[in-house]
Formats: structure tokens, C-alpha cells, sequence
């Protein structure tokens, strides 16, 4: 009389009983097999937790479960483990945790095979003769089966205008049989058919991270600090090959897929494997087959965002973490995990080397190496001949500027086109201009669901805001005064090319942001052009300072240096020099010599003067010295409990009322509340959000605290008037 425990994917935080499917002995599944259930009106895909002898609940009130849809699991038992551990740590429905580790189709109750894996043939004795010449349809199927011998899919013999419905009648006579397809086994060989192109040499620091990668026996987390233009992917690359050689696989983590075309390609010319590539971009049945061949060691090497954390690989070799202080790895809504945080759990539970890389690595991973949890290996040369670019200020105050350009910068461009390089120009904000005004009324264009204001896009157009989507047209007048005077405010990337096309119009001028790369193959269509060598200009945001190399960019002109300074996040200095960094590693990465100018109002601002005399390394052991006073990350662990309500000051109310219970109840000393207060855009998609701070210096203090407080919230009535959410260990303070 056994009875199944499963986690369903709702908002509910527990797990829920069922009675096995009539006719299925409960006793032989294994946990982590997919169940269809119902559940109220709906019906679910749940997943099998245990098998339990009894339920709380009584026998006659428990539903069957309607189907078993899986012989064994798709997820191996340690990736189950570690998301129901993420769902524990990061406070989140477990149903909900668990089936977002498994592809869409999966998700959606859909067999856990390819796409084709099952085909259909005629039986070797089959034959024409054996339908009536009334079985007009029966024998047209059974022709096409005879003429495709290797077997053929369901789905080409109804676009070969077959009738799938009649395979039954065919199998029944036994004039047709179905099989399983089984994909090409995976690459098997010696070093020499490992490689398409040999390896490139090493410098003494690349060939010392190498050799300490390599020789990692187990479980070993690195730091790899380098410099950009270092050569960390050719580390990469190497380290991979030693995996490959002793016949086991790859995961590469990276931020963005579609920002790092090149990588994929490296990885793809260099070796003579299958390397599967998982992303957004991909359908959910080809995102489904990839994953079969990885989780089948079909695939060598898997490269993926941050759900391909999840993807389970046969024989784990290594998993390297690209760019690792980058804010994608944090997942911002729903199942609020840091893939970059969990790799180093999965990295352990696999008995694995584990690479973070990076040029800026974040200050937490920085005090992970100091106090020796992670080995820090450092690339401090360019590649090759390479030298690291010269960094120069360009103080703009009482200078005279030229949308967004000053003087200086615009002689500079000049200078390095007329010498046949290349520049890139930096401004990270989209759009022609940050807003639209009246210059008689100083009526601003704001967003009428957001505490922002809205972008001014002249390609079409349009006043859009990033914040909620919204859009509208542009107004021929200003709506308060009736002025027809509206002239843009400030510059964005489509301004900045328009008066550097009207400046250089000799040379062409490339914009490189979400909006001119939005139609597909239109990034690659851009660095093709680029990667000619012709003289240009490169304009565009930070997805000019993900993982590209520009060999032929000499020039990084930085229009506004001065962008996170004064960010209301205390993390807002660290990304600014992070990004700074990042763009300004484009320059030099060849044989010219690269320059850096940077525009700033704040040329004596202390931050900019470490980061351009002294480097990253410096900034970042100023800046961990000011979080460690500040008892600020990574000296402090935090979660942020935020609400949002259709009403102002409902959210914060009841974050308010919240506070107030709890205290009432007795904190733990270890635990502190700061708040509640709005949040930095209160208004924001039409609600008003508010949030309440809860930090301690003991991480396992707040965990038992913070379960405590979920299963609290879930009690309170007031909780069903708002929208609220728990994100631990937060990346943003908005």
C-alpha cells in the first residue's frame, strides 16, 4: 500500500502524496522519475521524490497518479541532489527548483528520447502481394517503407503524405516494424584525431595553469585571474584537450551565447569532437536532442548559459566557468540561483576540477582565493607580443562637447583611422537619446508605468522604456505646454553614430547594441565586417566587452567613464571598473599597441585613479578593504525580501507589518533587519515595490532563519495581498 511523494511545480513549498497508477508496482521506481497527475482542474508533471509506506493524509483522500512517464530518471541522483539543495538554499518551491532543471519538453510530459529515435521499416518478408488492391493506402505506405530501408520517422512519412494511422494496421500484419535510432556513438580516438588544429604555444604563466589543472586530483575550484588579451580560452582549450584524452567531457558556462560567437567557434575549429552548444535561441526539441547527447556521452564538450548548469554529462571531466564575475550567472527572477555558485557544489559532488575565469574577477571569488578555498592562478601578460594598452583620463569639465564627443577624443579617432586601425567607441545606453524635453516647459517624457523615463529611438521612431517594454510615438508637441521645442537629452549609442558618420563619413560606422543586432545574423554579419581589417568605427554598449577580439582596434574611446560611480547598489563601483576593464581590454590585443581614452566629469575621483594607475588587482583589494569596514558582502550575507502591490505604500506596509512580528518574536543575534523602504525605482511595470534587507555574518544562521520565515509568510493573510519574493544572496539592490 505504498504511496508517492512528489514535487509538484507550483508556488506551494511542500511536497505532495499521491496512490501509484493503478497497475504499477511502486516498490521498483526510482526517485526522480517524471508522474503526470492531476491537480485540481489541470493536470501536472510532477516529479518522484520517495516512495513512503504511509501519508498524513487519509488513504481515501489521496488521488492516483495517472501515468509513470519515465523507466528511469532523466536527471543522474546527485543532479537531483543538488537542486533540491538550491531549491532549499535559494528558499524556493522544490516542484517548481526541479523541474527547471530539465528541458522544456521534459518539463511538459513529453517522452525523454529524440526526435526521431523511433523509426519505422518494412519486415524483412514483407511484400505488396499481401494487400488487397482495395488497401490502395496500405500499400502506398508499405512502398515508402520499402524505400527507405534505414528506417523512416513518423514526421517524414506524413511530409511524404503518408497516413501514420495505418503503421498500426502494417505492424499488426506483420509487414511493419518499429526500432530505435540510436545517434552516432561519440568520438573516440588518440591525441592526433582529438585535435582539427594543433594547440597554439604557451607563455611560462599559461603552461603553469595548464600544468595545475591538469594535475588536479578530484575536486579542486581555481581562480584564473588574467589580463585581458591573457589567453585564458587557449588555457581552456588545452586543459580540455588532457579531459578529452582520458575519454571524458566538457561543460563551459558562459554568460551570453549570442555575445560570444568567437568562443563557440574556437572551440569548434580547434577540436575534432562533437561540441554541443545550449541556449535560449535554440528550439525546445533541438534544445531536448542536444541534451540527450550530452547526458548519452554523445557530445564531448557542452557549451551553455546559465541552465546548462543542469545538463548532465556521462563522464564529467572538468567545468570551466567563463567570465565568472558576470551578473547573468545570477538567474533574477523565479528560481533565483547563481549557476556560477552551484558549479562549485556540482564541481565537488563530481569529484571535478572546477575553472572560474576572468579578467575582473568578483570581489567574493577574490576573498574565496585569499582565504585559500579556491587556488588562484594569475595570467599577468598579454599573449604573444601583445601589450596591455595605455590608459589616458580626459577631463571634460569646462571643455566644450560636441554630442557626447569632446575635442580631444574627436582628434584622437582621427588620428588612429587615418593610420589604418580601427576605434570603438563605448556609451552603454541604447537608443538616440536617454529622454526627450521641452525646452520651454521642461516637460520630460517619463514612463507611465515606471519611476523612469522613457528612451528616444529615431530607428523607427519611438519612445520606449527598457524598464517595462512600453512604447509610444513621439510626440509632435509638448503635452503640458503646447511647445513644439522638444530636443533630445544627452547621447546614446544611435546619436553618437549618427554625428560619427556626419564627423568620419569616409569610414564606416558599425553599431553594435540589442536594438541593430535584434534580426538574426546580424551580429555575425557586423564582426565579419570587422574582421576584414578595413578602418572603422565600432559603436555600441557592453556587448562590444563580452569575450570579442578586435585585433585590428587600437583606440577604445570611453564617452562616460562616470556611469556607476554614485550607484545607490554598494556593488555599483565594482561593475563600473569591471566594465571599464573589460572594454578597455579590446585595444592592442595584436601587434599595435593599443590606447584607452576615457571621458570623465570626476577625473580625481580616488576609484578611477586606482583603476588607471594601479589596475584591477588594486582597485579590487581597495574596494574589499571598504566592504570589509562597511561589514558589507562578501564579510556579510544578505537576502532581500521584496513585495510589490498595485497600491503605493501597500508593499511597504507590509514589509512594515512583517518587521514588526518578527521582532515582536524574537529575532536570532546574528540576524539584523534593515528596512523596510522602496525600492530604488519604486514604480516599476505598474506596481510599487518595497523591500527589507536581512543580513548576518553566519551563513548557516540566516539559512535556518530564513526557511523559518518563508514557512511564516506563507501563514500571514496580509502575504496574499502582495507579490512577495526572498532572493538570497542578491546580486542587485533595486
Amino acid at each position: 500500500m505504498s504511496v508517492l511523494r512528489l514535487a509538484i511545480p507550483s508556488p506551494v513549498r511542500r511536497l505532495f502524496d499521491y496512490l501509484p497508477p493503478a497497475g504499477v508496482d511502486a516498490t521498483v521506481l526510482q526517485p526522480g522519475v517524471r508522474v503526470r497527475v492531476p491537480f485540481g482542474p489541470r493536470q501536472l508533471i510532477g516529479m518522484l521524490i520517495s516512495v513512503e509506506p504511509h501519508s498524513d493524509l487519509p488513504r481515501d483522500k489521496l488521488k492516483p497518479a495517472l501515468e509513470i512517464l519515465d523507466p528511469t530518471p532523466p536527471l543522474p541522483a546527485h543532479l537531483l541532489k543538488l537542486a533540491r539543495w538550491a531549491a532549499s538554499y535559494y528558499q524556493h518551491p522544490v516542484g517548481d527548483a526541479l523541474l527547471q532543471a530539465l528541458p522544456v519538453l521534459l518539463r511538459k510530459g513529453a517522452p525523454c528520447e529524440y526526435a526521431h529515435e523511433h523509426l519505422w521499416r518494412a519486415t524483412a518478408d514483407a511484400s505488396l502481394d499481401a494487400l488487397g488492391k482495395a488497401a490502395r493506402r496500405q500499400r502506398e505506405l508499405l512502398q515508402l517503407l520499402q524505400e527507405h530501408p534505414q528506417g523512416i520517422s513518423s514526421d517524414a512519412i506524413r511530409a511524404e503524405g503518408g497516413n501514420t494511422q495505418l503503421l498500426k494496421t502494417l505492424l499488426d500484419k506483420g509487414l511493419a516494424e518499429s526500432f530505435v535510432h540510436h545517434p552516432p556513438s561519440r568520438h573516440a580516438g588518440g591525441k592526433d584525431s582529438l585535435l582539427r588544429q594543433p594547440s597554439l604555444p604557451l607563455n611560462d604563466q599559461q603552461r603553469q595553469a595548464v600544468e595545475a589543472i591538469n594535475g588536479a586530483d578530484g575536486f579542486q575550484p581555481f581562480l584564473l585571474e588574467g589580463v585581458t588579451g591573457s589567453g585564458k580560452t587557449e588555457v581552456y582549450l588545452q586543459t580540455i584537450e588532457a579531459v578529452l584524452q582520458q575519454g571524458r567531457q566538457a561543460l563551459v558556462l558562459v554568460p551570453e551565447i549570442g555575445l560570444t560567437p568567437q568562443t563557440v567557434a574556437r572551440f569548434k575549429q580547434r577540436f575534432q569532437v562533437p561540441v554541443v552548444v545550449l541556449h535560449s535561441n535554440l528550439t525546445d526539441r533541438q534544445r531536448l536532442d542536444a541534451w540527450l547527447k550530452v547526458r548519452e556521452g554523445l557530445a564531448s564538450i557542452v557549451i551553455g548559459t546559465r541552465s546548462a548548469l543542469f545538463t548532465p554529462l556521462q563522464a564529467p571531466g572538468i567545468i570551466i566557468v567563463d567570465e565568472e564575475h558576470d551578473a547573468s550567472f545570477k538567474q533574477q527572477d523565479g528560481f533565483r540561483y547563481s549557476a556560477r555558485d552551484l558549479s562549485v557544489m556540482r564541481a565537488r559532488e563530481e569529484d571535478v576540477p572546477l575553472v572560474l575565469g576572468s579578467a575582473t574577477p568578483s570581489l567574493e571569488s577574490l576573498w574565496n582565493a585569499e582565504q585559500g578555498r579556491y587556488r588562484h592562478l594569475q595570467l599577468t601578460e598579454r599573449a604573444g607580443n601583445a601589450r596591455p594598452p595605455k590608459f589616458e583620463l580626459l577631463d571634460i569639465r569646462q571643455q566644450p562637447i560636441r554630442d557626447g564627443l569632446a575635442e580631444p577624443m574627436i582628434e584622437q579617432i582621427r588620428q588612429h583611422l587615418g593610420a589604418g586601425n580601427q576605434v570603438l567607441v563605448f556609451l552603454n545606453r541604447r537608443g538616440y537619446s536617454p529622454t526627450l524635453s521641452c525646452h520651454n516647459c521642461g516637460w520630460i517624457a517619463d514612463c507611465s508605468r515606471c519611476d523612469a523615463h522613457m528612451t528616444l529611438h529615431l530607428s523607427p521612431p519611438h519612445l520606449h522604456c527598457h524598464h517595462c517594454d512600453s512604447q509610444r510615438p513621439i510626440p509632435a508637441q509638448c503635452p503640458d505646454c503646447g511647445s513644439p521645442q522638444l530636443k533630445p537629452v544627452g547621447s546614446g549609442t544611435e546619436r553618437s553614430e549618427q554625428i560619427l558618420r556626419q564627423l568620419f563619413s569616409d569610414y564606416p560606422v558599425l553599431r553594435v547594441d540589442r536594438d541593430s543586432t535584434a534580426r538574426k545574423d546580424a551580429l555575425a554579419q557586423i564582426m565579419a565586417q570587422v574582421h576584414s581589417g578595413e578602418p572603422c568605427i565600432l559603436v555600441g554598449t557592453q556587448m562590444l566587452a563580452k569575450g570579442h577580439h578586435f585585433p585590428n582596434v587600437t583606440l577604445v574611446a570611453i564617452l562616460n567613464a562616470d556611469g556607476g560611480l554614485f550607484s545607490a547598489d554598494f556593488r555599483g563601483m565594482e561593475r563600473t571598473a569591471q566594465l571599464l576593464v573589460q572594454v578597455a581590454g579590446r585595444a592592442g590585443r595584436a601587434e599595435r599597441p593599443g590606447h584607452v581614452l576615457m571621458q570623465t566629469m570626476h577625473a580625481d575621483h580616488p576609484a578611477i585613479q586606482c583603476l588607471v594607475d594601479q589596475g584591477y588587482s588594486a582597485f579590487a583589494r581597495s574596494e574589499l578593504h571598504d566592504r570589509h569596514r562597511a561589514a558589507l558582502p562578501p564579510f556579510m550575507h544578505l537576502a532581500l525580501l521584496k513585495a510589490e502591490a498595485s497600491r503605493q505604500g501597500r508593499a511597504e506596509a507590509f514589509l512594515r507589518a512583517v518587521r514588526d512580528l518578527l521582532e515582536r518574536g524574537g529575532l536570532p543575534p546574528a540576524v539584523d533587519l534593515v528596512g523596510p523602504f522602496p525600492s530604488t525605482m519604486e514604480k516599476k511595470a505598474g506596481v510599487f515595490r518595497a523591500q527589507l534587507l536581512i543580513q548576518s555574518p553566519q551563513r548557516g544562521v540566516l539559512q535556518q532563519w530564513l526557511g523559518m520565515l518563508c514557512e511564516f509568510l506563507e501563514q500571514q493573510p496580509e502575504a496574499r495581498k502582495v507579490r512577495w519574493t526572498l532572493d538570497v544572496d542578491p546580486l542587485e539592490m533595486n
